[in-house]
Order: C-alpha cells, then structure tokens, then sequence
C-alpha cells in the first residue's frame, strides 16, 4: 500500500449512519481522519464514558456530595472521544489486512487507501498526546490508574486471532473508568469500584456479543473468532447470564459505596432495559443488532441520572 492518502474523500463508510455530520460537514482532507476516530459514530464513546461517569457520580454520592465534580465530567467526556478515537485508529492500523476481507470493514479508511498506515500512525499519537493532557489533569494515583489502563489497550486488538472472547478484553479496556472516577475523586481504590468495574466487564461483553453479530459469517471466513461464533444460537441466554450478573455487581458496587433507593431505582429500570435487548435481539439480523448495540447510550443515561439523584437527595437529607 502507497504511503500517500489516495487524495480527497468524497464517500461513506459501509457501517455509518448515512448523512452523519462527518459526511455532511467537514472538508474531504479531513472525514478519513474522523471516520478513523470514528467521530461518525458516537457510541463507542458514550460506552468509553459511562463507566467513568458512573464511578465518579458512586464517589461523589459516597462523599456526600450533592452532584459529581462538572469539571471531571468534562475531563473524563473529552478523554473519553480522544481515547476512543487513538484505540480505533490503532486497532484499525493492526487489523488492517482483515478488515479488507470483511464487507462492513473494507471501506474504512486504511483498507480503502484513504489514509496510509504511517499517516494513520501520527493521528493515533496526535489523539493519545490529547489523552495525555487530560490525564495529568488529575491527582497522581489517577495517573497511574490510567496508565496501567494501555497494557489492556495494546492487547485488545490481537485478542480475535487467539480467543473465542475478545469482548472480554474490549471489557477489560472499555471499563476502566469504573475504577477512573472513584481514583480521582478519593485518590485511591475500594471494593465499590472494583464491584463497578466488574460489572462494566460483564455488561461490555454483552453488548458487544450483540455487535459482533453482524460480522459473524464473515469472520468465520477469515478466521476472527468472537463470542458471537462462539455461543451461536444460543446466545440470548448468554447474553441474559451477562446482563443479570452486571446488574448484581452494580447493586454491589451501589450497596459498598452506601447508595441510597434512587441508585438502586435507576439500575431496576435500566436491568428492564437490558431485559428488553435480550428479548427482542435477532442474531440474524443486522440491523437489529446494531440497534440493540446502540441503546446501550440510553441504559448508560438510566443508571447515571439514578445516581445523579441519589447525590442530590443524599446531600439534601
């Protein structure tokens, strides 16, 4: 492959949505980029930041405090975009000879010639270098949390080529910020966060599981393994064991941290919300899949503003 960008871009990704903004508003020089960091699709990103979210509103509400710190949340919403995007620019340097061999994938913009791996190289450094500053924004055992957070990021790509359970790696990665936000706020780790992050684990491999199915017939044929392969047509009880079992470690991390009913009242409707993936999922749709993927945004907002109530009502009483 040419070390050289093929030039302007003027088409879509197979998987976006059709007419995001990155389609419709930026100048052509710069969508591959976005569709890099996957600035198109929003999601990843929410998922990257609830774990953060949550913990940083179980801290506050653990201390008393009637909302979580605004400032954090920023800090945690911008680190969450910048690292987002420097892991699926480095994942999509990595996979780039399997994700030419995939329909949703080859379009993206390494496979396609769009942008070349040395260029797609500064980007990624360009986004870490983002990461970083905000990093250093926080108090020194927060630091070192979230640099011990890499050794799972560098993995996490390779993981498909030797295990059937990958999304247990993505979980690894993607919930890291259950143990970010309680480090910050209180400098150090306790049983709370540690419950949260498992419970991000379980959940993680759970919506992914529901993702990775609209890649399942292709990544048999290339020899990418995920949970999705693994479990079949079986996986709606798979998929409810995981779900259930990030629900009890969330009602644990919420009973450690001395939450109160509203906490809990969120976790019982988003556990209904969660229930409804599992009922309505169809393995053999994808467009199903990528919806019920997506929703996850909106079970992130239950269990967070439960705890944004719990913090005012707590402060108030």
């Amino acid at each position: 492959m040419s070390e050289h960008s093929t030039g302007a871009d003027t088409s879509t990704v197979a998987d976006a949505v059709r007419g995001n903004w990155v389609d419709r508003y930026l100048p052509a020089v710069a969508k591959p980029y976005a569709r890099m960091a996957r600035l198109d699709r929003p999601i990843g990103w929410w998922l990257l930041l609830w774990p953060c979210w949550w913990s940083a509103s179980l801290a506050a509400d653990a201390a008393g405090r009637p909302w979580p710190e605004p400032w954090y949340l920023l800090l945690f919403l911008i680190g969450a975009i910048a690292m987002r995007g420097a892991g699926c620019t480095y994942n999509d340097i990595v996979d780039r000879d399997l994700d030419a061999q995939v329909a949703r994938t080859r379009s993206r913009p390494i496979p396609s010639g769009q942008v070349s791996p040395r260029q797609a190289a500064v980007f990624l450094a360009a986004q870490a270098l983002i990461g970083l500053v905000v990093l250093l924004q926080f108090n020194r055992f927060a630091v070192l949390v979230g640099f011990a957070s890499l050794v799972a990021v560098a993995v996490y790509p390779f993981l498909k080529r030797v295990t059937d359970w990958p999304q247990l790696g993505l979980g690894i990665a993607f919930s890291w910020g259950a143990l970010m936000g309680w480090a910050v706020v209180f400098g150090q780790l306790g049983l709370a966060p540690v419950l949260l992050y498992l419970g991000g684990i379980a959940w993680t491999i759970g919506y992914d599981t529901i993702y990775a199915h609209q890649d399942r017939e292709d990544d048999a044929l290339v020899g990418v393994r995920s949970t999705a392969r693994l479990f079949g047509g079986g996986t709606k009880p798979y998929l409810a064991g995981f779900y259930a079992g990030a629900t009890v470690l969330f009602a644990a991390a919420f009973f450690a941290a001395g939450a109160g009913v509203a906490a809990y009242a969120g976790l019982a409707v988003g556990a209904l919300h969660l229930g409804w993936q599992v009922r309505t999922l169809n393995t053999g749709d994808p467009g199903n899949c990528l919806r019920l993927f997506r929703s996850n945004r909106d079970y992130g907002w239950i269990l967070f503003a439960g705890l944004l109530l719990d913090c005012w009502l707590t402060a108030v009483n």
